[in-house]
C-alpha cells in the first residue's frame, strides 16, 4: 500500500486508515457499532498485513469504549501504528463536559491515554469547532501537549474553511503547533468540501483524511432507487445521517457508481474509494468496516483502476452547482487560476457552461 506524507510533516501514513466508530456497544452508537475486541483484532490483522499503519479513534466513540477496546486489540502492536484520537465533543454532563477549552482538552487527553494504554497520541484532532473558546486558548493547550510529549501532531475535523485558516495562521503568528491534517466528510454524493475547504487546505499544505466515504451506508450498494433499504443497514435503521438535500441526485450518483462497478466486477464501495483516492487534496480515507469481508472488499479498492471516462462520469453526476464567485471566476478570470483550487475550478467551469 502506498504511504504518503501527512500534510507538511515528515510522518508517512497509509492511504487507508482503520476506523473504530464501529467499535463498542453503547446504545447511542448501536446503529453503526458492535465490534468487540476479538473482532477488532481480526480487522487489525487484515489491515496491518495490507500495509495500513493508521488507527483512528475518538474519545466520544461509544463514550470511551472504542478507545478501551482499541487498546486491547492493539496489545503488542502499539508502535506499529500511527494512533489518532479526537477531543471536543461532549462526553459527560455539565457545562465543561465538552468543548475545546484548555480544561477540557487536557483532561480528556489524559483520559484517552489511560483508556488507550499509551503514553502518547501520534495525532490528536479537534473534533469540531468551539465557538466559545478563543482559538488562542485551544492552540496553547495543544502546544502544551506536544511540548510535554503526550501528542506528536495535531489536526482539525469538521471545520469550515475560515476556521481552518484562522486556526493555522493564529498558530503561525504565535509560534505554536499548527494542524498538519484535517478529517472531513466527503463522497461522490457529498461534494461541499470542494467549494472552499479543500482549496484552503491545499494552499496551507494541510492534508485531508476522508471520513464517511460511503456516505454512512448511503453508497454501500444496498440503497437503490425504488427499493426498500434493508433494516440491517445503517440507512435502513433510521440513522439521521448523512444530510441528503437532493435524493434524486443521490440516486443518480448511486446508479452511475453501480454501473461502473458492474463493468469492473467490483463492488460499489470499491468504486467510491477508488474515485476518492484520485481526488486532488485527498491524503487518505478512514475505513469503517465492521466485518473482515467488508474490510477486505474496501482494501481491494487500492488496486481498482478507473478509466478517465469513468472518473469523469462519477465527477459530473455528483457535481454541485457553480455558486458565486465560482461561476464568475470560471467564466471571466480563467487566465490566472490558483493551483490550490484549479482542479475544482475546471469542474465548476464545465457545470457553469452547462447552466448557461
Amino acid at each position: 500500500m502506498e504511504h504518503v506524507a501527512l500534510g507538511n510533516s515528515g510522518l508517512l501514513v497509509s492511504r487507508f486508515a482503520i476506523g473504530t466508530l464501529t467499535v463498542g456497544n453503547d446504545p447511542t452508537f448501536a446503529p453503526m457499532a458492535g465490534v468487540d475486541a476479538d473482532g477488532l483484532r481480526r480487522l487489525f490483522d487484515i489491515a496491518l498485513d495490507a500495509g495500513v499503519n493508521v488507527v483512528d479513534t475518538a474519545n466520544m466513540y461509544s463514550f470511551g469504549q472504542a478507545e478501551e477496546i482499541t487498546a486491547q486489540a492493539l496489545a503488542g502492536r502499539r508502535d506499529d501504528v500511527v494512533l489518532t484520537s479526537k477531543v471536543r465533543m461532549a462526553v459527560e454532563a455539565g457545562p465543561n463536559g465538552g468543548g475545546a477549552s484548555r480544561s477540557h482538552i487536557l483532561r480528556e487527553v489524559e483520559n484517552s491515554l489511560r483508556r488507550l494504554r499509551t503514553d502518547h497520541l501520534d495525532l490528536l484532532y479537534t473534533h469540531q469547532w468551539d465557538g466559545v473558546t478563543p482559538i488562542e486558548e485551544t492552540l496553547a493547550a495543544l502546544d502544551t501537549l506536544v511540548r510535554d510529549g503526550k501528542v506528536r501532531y495535531v489536526g482539525t475535523s469538521n471545520y469550515s474553511a475560515w476556521q481552518l485558516v484562522k486556526t493555522t495562521y493564529t498558530a503561525r503568528l504565535r509560534g505554536v503547533v499548527e494542524p498538519v491534517v484535517q478529517q472531513m466528510y466527503y463522497s461522490p454524493e457529498a461534494r461541499e468540501l470542494e467549494y472552499e475547504i479543500l482549496p484552503a487546505a491545499r494552499d496551507l499544505g494541510i492534508g485531508t483524511f476522508v471520513w464517511g466515504a460511503l456516505g454512512e451506508g448511503l453508497l454501500s450498494g444496498k440503497v437503490r432507487r425504488g427499493q426498500e433499504t434493508p433494516s440491517t443497514t445503517r440507512q435502513g435503521s433510521g440513522w439521521p445521517e448523512p444530510h441528503v438535500t437532493d435524493w434524486e441526485r443521490a440516486y443518480s450518483v448511486i446508479e452511475v457508481l453501480a454501473g461502473i462497478a458492474d463493468g469492473h466486477r467490483a463492488s460499489v464501495p470499491q468504486v467510491v474509494l477508488a474515485w476518492l483516492l484520485r481526488r486532488p487534496g485527498v491524503t487518505g480515507i478512514v475505513l469503517g468496516a465492521r466485518t473482515p469481508e467488508q474490510l477486505q472488499d474496501n482494501l481491494a479498492a487500492d488496486r481498482l483502476e478507473l478509466s478517465e471516462e469513468e472518473h469523469r462520469r462519477i465527477t459530473e453526476v455528483g457535481q454541485l452547482p457553480a455558486y458565486y464567485p465560482y461561476w464568475h471566476r470560471s467564466l471571466n478570470a480563467p487566465d490566472r487560476p490558483d493551483p490550490a483550487e484549479q482542479p475544482y475550478l475546471e469542474e465548476f467551469a464545465r457545470r457553469a457552461g452547462q447552466q448557461t
